[in-house]
């Protein structure tokens, strides 16, 4: 098939002429591919094929010089679409998408860390995220220090001649503290660092941390930009130099974990929904969050866009809607958590996010688990034994705060 300028040009991740000065949720449908270019095929096809073939020993080497398009690991063109288009939603000049978003965040620090450097990170990160820079990298000879970002001059002491990177998410996992972009970039470009931010709480619909001067961002596209619970993947986004370099090494001889051509399909028609999606998590996750704090059963409502919540300015500052996630606890602490998540009829319990399905999960019961098979397990600083994490889905909101009700008042 032969591939006209046009498609040439959103490959290298150029903005398409047609999609210039569209919205988001257009540029979400259409950017990046162009049906012409595919025998007019509106769907992005998916490309199945592990290696590819030249029509000359030439034409194989030049394509070796220009990043290596000779094996599907290195380069798909369905991947490849995606990328295109993440990184035109997010404003960045190039993106990368992986098998998941641990594999995201592991392609990141592995390709740009070495022996004897230093990561800054927030004092609260998700459960696998905190096991790897608490546990992987102290044996690479990376040192990791953990600070509170929601001040963040506490950087200034934390950042040293050796660090090179300063990483943390926001909405924060699971307490869904908002952190402020932009203090903290500026702290750490004033030191020469720079800011990796993961927004998978809240999405490049919502949140688009390289407009608040983080250089890099990371998805886990599991969850909400994929938003169907039926593939797994992972982004980076950020510039071109950068990409590169974790094109080169961190997927291709550190990692390995290219995502599926089929997961790509799969998350190119998830984002398609995005902006709709995004617009029903936030509306009906507020609604949830306002009768939990009305319920006399449940002692606190972490919810960024709540009157009652200590970083709501921050959070509308940086944010356009509140996102679908929330934390909650109960006066019946550990106990009562359990008991009130077994009576829900409704929600899902389960540990993922972002789905269609409301899906709920406890951390602490799980944590106590999996002290069976690792004594080391711990929460994350800060998160309770009372804390729930609630990712509200695309039901009817008076169905989902009648389930929660009715499994709140046998309290």
């Amino acid at each position: 098939m032969t591939r006209t300028t046009e498609q040439a040009k959103m490959d290298a991740g150029g903005q398409s002429s047609h999609n210039a000065g569209l919205g988001f949720a257009t540029r979400s449908i259409h950017h990046g591919y162009d049906p012409a270019c595919f025998s007019n095929a509106v769907q992005t096809p998916v490309f199945l094929n592990s290696t590819y073939g030249f029509e000359s020993v030439a034409a194989n080497e030049a394509a070796a010089a220009l990043g290596g398009r000779l094996y599907a690991r290195e380069y798909n063109p369905t991947t490849e679409i995606l990328e295109t288009r993440l990184a035109n939603l997010e404003g960045a000049q190039a993106g990368l998408v992986v098998a998941s978003g641990m594999a995201a965040f592991s392609a990141l620090t592995l390709s740009l860390l070495s022996q004897g450097d230093e990561l800054v990170v927030h004092k609260t990160l998700y459960a696998n995220t905190l096991a790897m820079v608490e546990q992987a990298f102290p044996r690479f000879g990376i040192k990791v220090v953990a600070v509170d970002l929601a001040d963040p001059s506490g950087m200034d002491e934390a950042i040293t001649d050796r660090t090179r990177l300063v990483f943390f998410e926001t909405p924060v996992n699971p307490l869904s503290r908002i952190l402020d972009i932009g203090s903290i970039a500026e702290r750490a470009h004033a030191r020469g660092v720079k800011v990796a931010v993961d927004s998978t709480f809240a999405s490049p619909a919502l949140q688009r941390p390289l407009e608040h001067g983080a250089d890099i961002v990371l998805h886990s596209l599991t969850k909400y930009i994929n938003g169907h619970g039926d593939a797994l993947g992972g982004a980076i986004l950020g510039d071109t130099e950068t990409l590169h370099t974790l094109h080169e090494t961190g997927l291709r001889y550190i990692t390995g974990a290219a995502l599926s051509p089929m997961s790509a399909f799969l998350i190119l028609r998830g984002l398609k929904t995005l902006t709709l999606r995004m617009e029903r998590h936030s509306a009906t996750a507020l609604a949830v969050a306002q009768a939990l704090q009305a319920h006399p059963a449940v002692a606190w409502v972490s919810y960024p866009f709540l009157d009652s919540h200590p970083d709501q300015a921050i959070a509308r500052r940086q944010m356009s809607q509140g996102s679908g996630m929330m934390a909650f606890g109960l006066h019946a602490g550990f106990e009562g958590a359990r008991l009130m998540m077994d009576g829900l009829g409704l929600i899902t319990r389960a540990v993922s996010l972002g789905d269609a399905d409301s899906l709920i999960y406890h951390p602490a019961s799980l944590t106590r688990a999996r002290k069976r098979l690792r004594k080391d397990a711990h929460l994350a600083d800060g998160v309770g034994e009372d804390l729930m994490r609630l990712s509200v889905g695309l039901e009817d909101a008076n169905d989902l705060i009648a389930d929660l009700r009715q499994a709140l008042d046998v309290l």
